[in-house]
């Protein structure tokens, strides 16, 4: 889980269990908690479809018999708040009351983190004003199509250049009220590589500005591989050079 968890980017998480009660050096912060949501909405968009059923009705099956009890989702929002999509609540008494909450309104999909509330109408009280400051504040950029790169020239290769292009489509959330339109993109390639060159070998970036400040990027990889020419190969390119 630790290993996982650094993989997501979540720098000041440690795991000291798997059931989230609390113990010594089991820590997280609501940054992490947020990164790991996103993995899980993106990842398993269909957990939305679990987690808002708001009641539901269970048969516990026994060597005793058959008996039917019903569960309530722990998630309020997802009765009370139109916006709400889901996610996971928790609680313990060093946690206190917590939530990872998903919305969508229109386009725009949040996620509101909450630690440490001192109950549960307060936990998602803080949940709602977070949503509705960023449904108020944030707009979306989305590339809509990525504009073609020029191919790389390679030194000692079988090709004299190679394929490269932006890996994907730049996104970026802005919560200032900037006109967006004036966003920039700027991109810094390497002038030539030397074989071999595989295939998804980041070889420069798209770098996005806005208002002269940069505002991410995304990598410029290789589509193919080139490998290196060999003395075989070289001598017969002299050789169809002379004839032609």
């Amino acid at each position: 889980m630790n290993e996982r968890a650094k993989g997501l980017g979540m720098e000041n998480t440690h795991f000291k269990n798997c059931n989230g009660l609390d113990s010594d050096g089991h820590l997280t912060t609501a940054r992490d908690i947020a990164l790991m949501s996103r993995e899980l909405i993106t990842k398993y968009p269909q957990i939305h479809d679990y987690c808002m059923i708001w009641m539901e009705n269970i048969i516990h099956k026994t060597k005793k018999g058959e008996k039917e009890f019903g569960l309530s989702n722990t998630n309020k929002l997802v009765r009370h708040y139109e916006y709400a999509t889901g996610l996971k609540t928790g609680s313990t008494s060093k946690a206190k009351f917590c939530i990872s909450a998903t919305a969508k309104k229109e386009d725009m999909e949040l996620i509101a983190v909450i630690m440490a509330a001192n109950d549960s109408k307060l936990r998602n009280k803080d949940a709602i004003t977070l949503f509705n400051y960023g449904f108020g504040k944030c707009q979306k950029y989305i590339e809509d199509a990525v504009k073609p790169v020029k191919p790389v020239k390679v030194k000692h290769g079988v090709r004299d250049n190679i394929s490269v292009a932006q890996k994907e489509p730049f996104f970026y959330v802005d919560a200032t009220g900037a006109d967006l339109n004036t966003i920039e993109r700027k991109v810094i390639v390497k002038k030539s590589l030397k074989a071999p060159v595989k295939k998804g070998k980041k070889v420069g970036e798209a770098a996005y500005y806005l208002g002269g400040e940069k505002i991410g990027s995304i990598d410029i990889v290789t589509e193919e591989t080139v490998n290196v020419i060999s003395y075989k190969s070289a001598m017969g390119d002299v050789v169809k050079e002379i004839l032609l």
